[in-house]
């Protein structure tokens, strides 16, 4: 197994990581054996694209596609996903040397009104996970807040999320004020209330049930 499999292996059993030094604790293990696996790739001659894209993307993907399943749960894709910033902050002086891009920056935030932010984050972070770059507006976004960044960064994609009903009108009036800028982004939501039904019915371009669809829907967005 080379070791940018083994790196893969190791996303994908981020949660199953045990102390290997007495006093060592779980984050300090994993944050060792990422960065032995990624400097010895290095080392091998292994380009960073190549580190990146076989060994934490393709983890974070088995990971997502699990979770889809219902195979493992958010505290396992947490995990996965803190190994996986773990080894992009490793390799970010070579993703700047290599010139390598995201595939795609994303715009998300969870609506005016609301404050929930566990199922947000959970998307963000499976999308950094997925390879791309995200602004989080965190809770209780306005729409000056996504037409202010939007306005400021080159944006293909916007994600908005509530968990209450009570605010699911926030959604619909923040898509309104990020189509009168005129600017081309895609728009996504999702959160407990939301349906595809009403995506449909406020204009959206996708409806995500989950944070790993949250991921398939955003590549195919942008494809």
């Amino acid at each position: 197994m080379t070791k940018v499999e083994k790196l893969k292996q190791t996303i994908i059993n981020a949660d199953k990581i045990c102390e290997e030094i007495e006093g060592e604790g779980a984050k300090g293990a994993t944050q060792r054996k990422v960065e032995g696996l990624i400097t010895a790739a290095l080392k091998e001659g292994t380009p960073a694209e190549i580190v990146i894209n076989d060994g934490l993307i393709a983890g974070m993907d088995v990971v997502g596609d699990r979770f889809k399943k219902n195979e493992v749960y958010i505290p396992e894709v947490l995990l996965a996903a803190r190994a996986m910033k773990i080894g992009m902050d490793i390799l970010k002086p070579e993703i700047i040397k290599a010139g390598i891009k995201p595939i795609g920056k994303c715009l998300v935030g969870t609506v005016q009104g609301d404050l929930h932010d566990i199922g947000k984050n959970l998307v963000a972070m499976m999308l950094k996970g997925a390879g791309f770059e995200v602004i989080d507006l965190g809770v209780d976004a306005g729409p000056d807040k996504f037409v202010e960044q939007l306005k400021s960064q080159e944006v293909q994609l916007v994600g908005m999320s509530t968990l209450l009903t009570t605010t699911m009108p926030a959604i619909e009036k923040a898509l309104k004020a990020i189509k009168e800028t005129g600017i081309l982004v895609k728009i996504m939501i999702g959160g407990a209330p939301v349906t595809q039904d009403y995506a449909d019915k406020i204009g959206a371009d996708g409806y995500a049930a989950d944070a790993a669809s949250a991921v398939d829907l955003a590549k195919s967005l942008l494809s």
